[in-house]
């Protein structure tokens, strides 16, 4: 009602106008004689005075796709990076490691000996194949190369001198060798790490190793971005455009074009300049200290103009829709006024129902101004009652970290206390030794206590880490001596059946002796409730979706109701001073974070079955860096 009421007044306004300067019955003849205005002229004007609009639209528009671009491109150039140096470090160690093999020290002891020789070619050889290396050779100290891993290739390096390489000469002074160059034996390109092989403080050969980056171009793809690494020359070593490949992106000088003669790292000795129009691309470039590249990316602009266009198109679409839209506009309100004025001889009339109708309005208008009063005193109250709410869930969240915190620090506290009276009693008796051994053990456990802290925090604000390579056993036997003095003092006979090879899972070493600690400790309590014999029993199995491990006892089982609600937070079938109710909620969190599953079972036999499924892990290798808590 009160958006209507700025049009009705106006409406009687001009009623108001209409009956003081029309007297009745001219209106007929006014209306004949008003003249008729050029509408689509004034239109027209119209389009040019707005015409103009577009030019910002579209320099927003290229703003904005300019931005969006380069963001995109930021990103891939940025995994680009990491994956070139992650290739570049898996060999950056391996010539250093590699030296001390009595294989290859044998060679370079006997360069002569060609059963020493054959012996290191075949070490080599079956070390590349292990590594992914392209090719991994020894060299004497003048240059010559005695052993290669392509031994049996026709493109050997066997017998071939290398000394003119600064890889070389930078392992012949103590240094790590690098280099980036065409191999002149194999015409394929590779990135060359060599170190020194020393007996005591004397060079007595140099371990080379190549490396293959074709794989980096080809990860690339087929995209409209082209992606370009330069050397310290301005050379282009790597590229998606083989046009491209051992182009000069700048003048080389003179000492350069020397230097290139001498160590010859492209198939040419002057490389041809590469004519880019920097009018025609967008270039992102990112500089790799260790290894002196520069790694860019060169997205073509029509990637950005050709969106604009389309923007443009649609803004100027827009501009002739409203300008027919005020055409029709115009059209329809020359009809309206000539119906007024075929109208004139009811204005009177209208005029009293309108003065009625105002009446009425200026009555509903006071009502309405009391009920917004009354309203914004409501929305008041329902701030002040949404800012209490808010309080209360920032102080309920308080509380459920500070009880997780103090369930996951009770077994921690009570080894500690453990240790600390055998430490006591074995110092009364003079065994210094075991309590040293027992202090140690306090050491470990105070900072697993700050890990489960960290780790604590960071479950809190729902930090994700990814999973790593974790032996099974060890972080079971972990878990099982935290609590090998309470399972002692229960009588609790311990049942293992474990693949005596240790199986390998993707999980986190923290959370991992975390979820098995409270699911041990879980058992415990539960025969607690039976009386001897008390058993546990613990088994593992690996089958082709992952690694299953089992937690049995013998104590009274799940009820029906703990079944459904074991992972809900703070259900609990024990005391208040027993347990809060947080142990297996917290577990089936953090299986399901490690991608695994945690299950809830009653044994055939009697007692609870806990089957924790787990994804199976590489054999003693990390897949991910180990996550770090500490932050």
């Amino acid at each position: 009602m009160l958006a209507k009421r700025p049009a009705q007044t106006t409406l009687i306004r001009r009623l108001h106008a209409g009956i003081a300067t029309d007297p009745p019955g001219d209106s007929m003849t006014s209306t004949s004689s008003l003249p008729r205005r050029p509408r689509w002229r004034s239109l027209a004007l119209l389009a040019l005075i707005l015409a103009p609009l577009l030019w910002p639209l579209e320099r927003l528009a290229e703003h904005y796709y300019r931005n969006e671009l380069l963001s995109q491109n930021r990103q891939t150039l940025d995994l680009y990076v990491a994956n070139l140096l992650g290739t570049l470090h898996r060999y950056e160690t391996l010539p250093q490691i590699l030296g001390d093999l009595p294989g290859l020290r044998a060679t370079l002891a006997n360069p002569q000996d060609s059963a020493a020789q054959n012996n290191a070619n075949q070490l080599l050889m079956n070390i590349s194949q292990q590594t992914g290396a392209e090719v991994i050779y020894l060299m004497a100290p003048n240059g010559d190369t005695l052993a290669a891993s392509n031994w049996d290739k026709r493109d050997s390096f066997v017998g071939r001198n290398f000394a003119f390489r600064p890889y070389f000469s930078n392992a012949m002074a103590g240094n790590l060798g690098r280099f980036f160059g065409l191999g002149t034996t194999s015409a394929k390109r590779g990135y060359f790490f060599a170190a020194a092989v020393r007996e005591g403080n004397t060079v007595i050969g140099v371990l080379v190793v190549k490396v293959d980056l074709d794989l980096t171009e080809t990860l690339w793809g087929k995209t409209p971005e082209q992606l370009l690494v330069t050397d310290h020359n301005g050379v282009v070593i790597l590229t998606s455009n083989p046009n491209w490949r051992f182009r000069a992106t700048r003048p080389l000088s003179e000492e350069e074009k020397q230097a290139i003669v001498a160590i010859q790292p492209y198939p040419t000795r002057d490389p041809r300049p590469l004519q880019l129009d920097d009018n025609g691309w967008l270039t992102q470039t990112q500089h790799i200290d260790e290894t002196g590249w520069s790694v860019s990316i060169l997205a073509p602009k029509v990637l950005v103009s050709r969106p604009v266009r389309t923007v443009v198109a649609i803004g100027g679409a827009t501009l002739l829709v409203v300008m027919l839209l005020l055409g029709i506009m115009m059209q329809r309100r020359r009809h309206y006024l000539d119906r007024i004025n075929f109208e004139g001889k009811a204005r009177r009339d209208l005029e009293v129902r309108v003065v009625e109708r105002t009446a009425d309005l200026e009555g509903l208008n006071r009502r309405l101004r009391q009920e917004v009063l009354e309203r914004e005193h409501a929305q008041q109250e329902l701030f002040r009652a949404q800012d209490e709410l808010v309080q209360a869930g920032k102080l309920s969240a308080l509380g459920t970290m500070s009880a997780s915190i103090s369930h996951e620090l009770n077994q921690p506290l009570a080894a500690i206390r453990s240790y600390a009276e055998n430490a006591e009693v074995l110092l009364d008796h003079q065994r210094t030794d075991d309590a040293r051994g027992n202090l140690k053990l306090i050491s470990e456990l105070t900072g697993r206590m700050a890990s489960i802290i960290a780790h604590l925090r960071a479950f809190a604000r729902r930090d994700r880490h990814a999973p790593e390579s974790v032996a099974l056993q060890p972080a079971l036997d972990d878990a099982l001596a935290l609590l090998a003095k309470r399972r002692r003092a229960m009588d609790v006979e311990l049942i293992r059946d474990l693949p005596d090879a240790t199986l390998w899972v993707q999980a986190g070493e923290t959370r991992l002796r975390q979820v098995l600690g409270n699911l041990l400790a879980n058992a415990l309590d539960a025969l607690t409730e039976k009386g001897p014999p008390r058993k546990l029993w613990i088994s593992a199995e690996h089958n082709a979706e992952g690694v299953n491990l089992y937690i049995r006892d013998n104590g009274p089982g799940f009820s029906r109701e703990a079944l459904e609600h074991a992972r809900e937070p703070f259900f609990t079938t024990k005391t208040r001073t027993q347990g809060l109710g947080l142990g297996l909620a917290i577990c089936d969190t953090l299986m399901r974070a490690l991608g695994g599953e945690l299950l809830f079972a009653n044994h055939p036999e009697g007692g609870a079955l806990l089957t924790l499924r787990m994804r199976t892990g590489a054999s003693g290798v990390s897949l991910q860096p180990p996550e770090d808590l500490s932050a």
